[in-house]
């Protein structure tokens, strides 16, 4: 009997150039591995590979030169680790986030906990194309959102506090949309220019600010042979189950409109943008 590749790649062990070699992909969700994980990906590195591991540009590890004829002592050797291989092929691929509020202060949303939920929810489904979710915690974008298929990037929306503000101006002067103005000891934010970075909350001496995280989305990211930049539909996002309704329906449009090889951002292209955005927007209502 033969070799079933396509059934070797779904389970993450892509053919390399050598024959009957094999580069595993593992899991990884949100760029988090235990220690547990990487001594068993170390020791399976060690004994089954060339000693070495390879990071890919999306927070993938992938152990290269591992044999057909070892890949079953490969799994069990990971499985005692709590390591497991990953997915290639078409399908929902690995959930990558930053580190978000929990480590970084610019932070805004809490992105490991949501990239197990997004993971937990989606990683794997079979689709027409691979599909590829990114979680940054804030503006300063360090996971490139708008590079993947849906991307989800946190924010804040803010107001001003009077009764706690000291009228410092530090606000004013760490707003780069220019959105936060002080006059005659008041503070006017301009929701136009407001890119719900966060800046002033986090800034601000005295807390002087509510704050209410959220999710800013874009749509039909590409970066390979061809680059486009993600794009958004709706506003600003506060409830999480909007947010895994909007998530849903995204996958429900491809899985339903794509043709088999297409990409998202070209099954938007070839079926209308205003067709996705109609879907996309009743799901932002919760309308059925």
């Amino acid at each position: 009997m033969g070799t079933d590749y396509a059934a070797l790649k779904k389970g993450g062990f892509m053919r390399q150039k050598q024959k009957n070699h094999f580069s595993l992909r593992l899991a990884v969700v949100g760029g988090q591995l235990n220690a547990r994980q990487l001594a068993a990906i170390t020791k399976v590195a060690q004994t089954y590979g060339h000693g070495y591991i390879h990071l890919t540009s999306r927070q993938g590890v992938e152990i290269p030169f591992i044999r057909l004829e070892d890949i079953d002592q490969v799994k069990e050797a990971l499985a005692e680790g709590d390591a497991l291989p990953g997915v290639c092929g078409p399908r929902v691929r690995t959930i990558t986030a930053c580190q978000g509020s929990e480590v970084c202060p610019n932070g805004c949303i809490e992105t490991e906990g949501l990239a197990q939920e997004l993971n937990d929810r989606y990683f794997g489904q079979e689709l027409p194309h691979k599909f590829k979710f990114g979680i940054t915690g804030c503006q300063n974008n360090c996971l490139k959102a708008e590079e993947n298929d849906l991307g989800i990037k946190g924010g804040l929306k803010v107001t001003w506090k009077e009764t706690d503000c000291i009228r410092c101006g530090v606000c004013e002067k760490v707003c780069r949309g220019q959105a936060v103005r002080i006059e005659d000891g008041r503070v006017t934010i301009d929701r136009e220019k407001c890119n719900y970075c966060g800046r002033c909350a986090l800034s601000c001496p005295t807390d002087a600010y509510e704050t209410v995280p959220g999710y800013l989305l874009s749509f039909g990211g590409l970066f390979g042979n061809r680059i486009s930049k993600g794009e958004a539909i709706v506003p600003f996002v506060e409830d999480k189950e909007a947010l895994f309704r909007i998530c849903d329906a995204a996958l429900d449009f491809f899985r339903q409109n794509a043709r088999p090889g297409e990409r998202f951002k070209f099954t938007i292209e070839r079926v209308g943008r205003e067709k996705l955005d109609a879907c996309i927007w009743r799901a932002f209502k919760g309308e059925a």
